[in-house]
This record gives C-alpha cells, sequence and structure tokens, in this order.
C-alpha cells in the first residue's frame, strides 16, 4: 500500500507540475499531458508475465523473404495494361477491359495453384447486379478467388482481398482510361503474391485470395463474396482488405516508407442496440473482434523481416469513406483495411490530365514496388500466424454474480488449442494487451485481480508456439 501511495503521489506533483506549466507556455506541446500515470504505473507487477510479441518463425521467415518487389511490379503493370477495368467495361475482349483482367488473374492464379499439390483451387464466382445508383443496366459481377485449403478438420477461413475495378472522375465513365494503379492493383498485387508464396506451404487454417470487382460502383463483389461465405457457413476469423498501399508519399510530399495504416472498427455493426448497450456499460468500445484482430496484426507483423511500423486507426475506414472489409463486418466477421499513411489525392478517381504542371491519373510511375512489397509482408505475417494458431476463443465470459477482487473467466474448449490457453490484460486506458496469464488446457480460470481495473481477454495456444487473437469476455 506504501509503494501505491508513493507512486500516486508521484503522479500528482507531475500533474500539478505540468498543468502550471501549461499555464506558463503559450504552447500545448510544452509539456506531458496530465493523466500520463496509469494502473500500469501503480500495479506495475500484476499477475502474468509482460507479453512478448509473437516473432516469425523459420517457415514464415522463409516465406516473407520470398516476397519479391520485381513481381508485384509485373502484376501492377499487366493490371495497368488492360487500359480500364471498370466495372461496367467491357467482359469480353481478350485485351481490354475488367473481362480481360478477370481472366488474367484467374490464369495466373491457376499456375500460382500447380505449387500446391491441389490444395489450392481458384474459382470465378458471379452473379448478375440489376441497376443500382452506379449500376445502370443488368451487370455481371465476378470475383476471382485462390482458396488454399488447411490441414485440419475445420470450417475455419482467412481471406485476403483487393480490388480490381477502377475508376476516373465519372463513377459512370467506363471508356476512358483507368489505369488503377495504386486504386487498386496495389491491393491486388498483394493478395496475389501471397497466394503465389503460400501455394507451396501447408497451413492449419484455409487460406483465401480474392480480387473482388464492383467496389468502385458500391462494394458488390465484396458483398457478394462475404454473403456467400456467411450462407455456407463458413467461419472466417480474419479478413484483411487491401485497398490503396501502393506509395507513401502525399500529396503534400510527406513520406513515411516504413508505415501502413490499419482501420479497425469500434463497435460491431451487427450487435443490436442491446448488446451494444452492455458493451458500453462494461468499457468494451476499444475491444470489439476487430479491434481484437488489429491488436493482432500490429503484434505479428511489426519486425525485422517486414520492417514496418502498422498503426491502428480507430475507426471502420477514413474519414466518411468506405472498403471492401465493410462487407466482411456486415456479415459479422472480423475486417481490417490497410491503406497508405499519406495518400495523393490528385491520383484517385481521377481522369487522366495535366494541370498548372500537376499530373492527375492513376498512373504506375507513382507507384513503389518496395513499398508494397513490405505491405504484403505485413500481410503475410499477419496471414500465416492467425492460419498456424489455433481458432479465436469463443463464448467468453466472465461471472458477475458475486461481488469481489477476483476475476473468473470461462470459455467454450476446442481441441485445436493443443497448446492450452492464455489470458491476457491490459489497463484500461493501454491501447494494447500488455500481461499475459498461461492457465493451461482448461475452460476457466480466477485472476487474482479485479475486473473492474483492467481489460481481460483469453488467447488459445498451440504446441507449435503460435497464439491466436484474444476475445473480450462479456458478462455471463
Amino acid at each position: 500500500m506504501l509503494k501505491i501511495r508513493q507512486v500516486l503521489f508521484a503522479c500528482l506533483v507531475f500533474t500539478q507540475q505540468a498543468s502550471a506549466s501549461a499555464s506558463a507556455s503559450a504552447s500545448i506541446h510544452s509539456f506531458a499531458p496530465p493523466g500520463l500515470c496509469t494502473l500500469a504505473d501503480i500495479w506495475p507487477q500484476g499477475p502474468g508475465h509482460t507479453l512478448v510479441p509473437q516473432r516469425p518463425d523459420a517457415e514464415l521467415t522463409k516465406i516473407l523473404a520470398q516476397i519479391d518487389p520485381a513481381r508485384i511490379k509485373a502484376t501492377i503493370t499487366k493490371l495497368v495494361s488492360f487500359g480500364t477495368r471498370h466495372t461496367l467495361s467491357n467482359q469480353t475482349d481478350p485485351m481490354r477491359g475488367v473481362g480481360a483482367a478477370r481472366d488474367w488473374i484467374a490464369a495466373e492464379l491457376r499456375s500460382y495453384a500447380t505449387a500446391s499439390n491441389g490444395r489450392m483451387t481458384v474459382s470465378v464466382p458471379s452473379y448478375v447486379q440489376p441497376p443500382a445508383t452506379r449500376i445502370p443496366t443488368d451487370t455481371v459481377i465476378s470475383n476471382v478467388v485462390a482458396t488454399l485449403r488447411g490441414s485440419e478438420e475445420s470450417n475455419r477461413a482467412y481471406v485476403i482481398s483487393g480490388h480490381y475495378d477502377t475508376r476516373v472522375s465519372d463513377p459512370l465513365n467506363f471508356m476512358d482510361d483507368g489505369p488503377g494503379a495504386n486504386d487498386d492493383a496495389s491491393g491486388v498485387a498483394v493478395s496475389m503474391e501471397l497466394a503465389r508464396v503460400f501455394a507451396g506451404h501447408v497451413p492449419k487454417a484455409t487460406m483465401m485470395f480474392a480480387a473482388v470487382a464492383g467496389e468502385e460502383q458500391g462494394l458488390f463483389g465484396s458483398n457478394f463474396l462475404a454473403t456467400s461465405l456467411k450462407e455456407a457457413g463458413v467461419d472466417v476469423q480474419g479478413m484483411l482488405n487491401n485497398d490503396i498501399v501502393g506509395s507513401s508519399t502525399g500529396d503534400d510530399g510527406t513520406r513515411a516508407p516504413f508505415d501502413i495504416r490499419m482501420f479497425a472498427q469500434g463497435i460491431p455493426t451487427t450487435e443490436t442496440a442491446a448488446e451494444t448497450a452492455k458493451r458500453v456499460s462494461i468499457g468494451g468500445e476499444n475491444d470489439s473482434p476487430a479491434r481484437q484482430l488489429g491488436r493482432f496484426v500490429a503484434e505479428v507483423s511489426q519486425n525485422p523481416s517486414t520492417k514496418m511500423g502498422v498503426h491502428i486507426m480507430y475507426r471502420p475506414d477514413r474519414y466518411l469513406r468506405g472498403g471492401d472489409h465493410l462487407s466482411f463486418l456486415k456479415q459479422g466477421f472480423p475486417a481490417v483495411r490497410f491503406t497508405e499513411p499519406h495518400e495523393n489525392f490528385a491520383h484517385q478517381h481521377q481522369d487522366i490530365r495535366v494541370v498548372d504542371g500537376v499530373q492527375f491519373g492513376d498512373l504506375i510511375e507513382f507507384v513503389d514496388f518496395d513499398f508494397v512489397a513490405r505491405v504484403a509482408r505485413v500481410n503475410g505475417a499477419a496471414l500465416w500466424s492467425l492460419a498456424q494458431a489455433p481458432g479465436t476463443p469463443k463464448d467468453v465470459v466472465i461471472a458477475n454474480k458475486v461481488l469481489g477482487n477476483n476475476s473468473t473467466l470461462s470459455w467454450t474448449a476446442d481441441t485445436g488449442a493443443d497448446g492450452g490457453y492464455e489470458i491476457v490484460w491490459r489497463a484500461t486506458d493501454e491501447p494494447f494487451w500488455s500481461h499475459v496469464i498461461p492457465v493451461g488446457q482448461t475452460n476457466t480460470a480466477t485472476v487474482q485481480m479485479s475486473k473492474d481495473n483492467v481489460h481481460f481477454g483469453v488467447r488459445s495456444v498451440g504446441k507449435n508456439g503460435f497464439r491466436s487473437p484474444a476475445t473480450f469476455p462479456f458478462p455471463g
């Protein structure tokens, strides 16, 4: 108790000094903000031990080293060569239009699948979209999906996607060239390159590498894919959307070549009003399945093999904008979106032209292929770490019938968690899990720490050392 009082007193003194400094200075940035001291400062030696981020094993390190900027350049160059890939463009011309791009992507993925000994299959699921806001006539929407079957007997799967359609300034203009080098040949190249390098490996869970259409007209392709997977009963435990990941330089000249943004939704789209009220009542706004996926990706994807920093943005997407991951969130699947750190809007959704010496248009000359390769490594590290780990724990609850300073959690045991389970925790104002408590092969455990003061999660462990994302407990 004396130690706690000493730390609290030090925090109070610091806060008072900071406030005084703020009054004496004209700059708001001249002092550290009040509230810097957290529960972690007061109880630095809580139960368990400090969480150490997972690092790539030998196989993943080898996989990430195979990601080739030259091959990514070749993929983007080929996609740009079709002139336009607008959803309303020609679907039968072998050289120009969305149909030619679709057929080339499928053929390329099938060539990769030959290394999989039959584990990877390629399909082109399609449907006819009736007229909508940006679809004036009945239009065939086709996705291209390479599925790498996992070794375990389950319906667990992970999806990575980019959209192969493009547009110019007028979303209904399907005649003019729309190169779409960055938006989103870059994301398609990430998905395809990972399909190529993973084809020769055997993950535990199934991986799906997708190139979807109709994004620019209203997320039609991804909605079709997500809805189909939901109806088929596929347990999609993570979806990674790559959209505009081709450059690290913004239109103001700002560069961040070793950083990527990752957008992660807070309160889930699928929750009822009552469920959301319960989440808010226990302070779980920052602990949605998408945020847990985001924490996991940040943990496993920032290392010397990727050379990238992953920055979680606490919103579903960029401000009042959207992408294909939203279709998966709508179906209740955890999903995040990767987008370059600084966008150049002269190179997005623009007619190709020069105005006052400024080049407009999504041209390949503005793509940084080494940057795209690093983004692919971030995705690859996350995808392999997800697929090799046991599934994310289900039905995690925390006992609340009896008041007390201990916390009892329980969950549904999974035979895939052959290495047992771990309880993770963090102070309520911390963004990432900070401590881990191994609890072994059980489906319930009591922690000598009050649920009032920290957030808990439960993650599964494989004998291979891979951990799953954590699941946030609700009152049970």
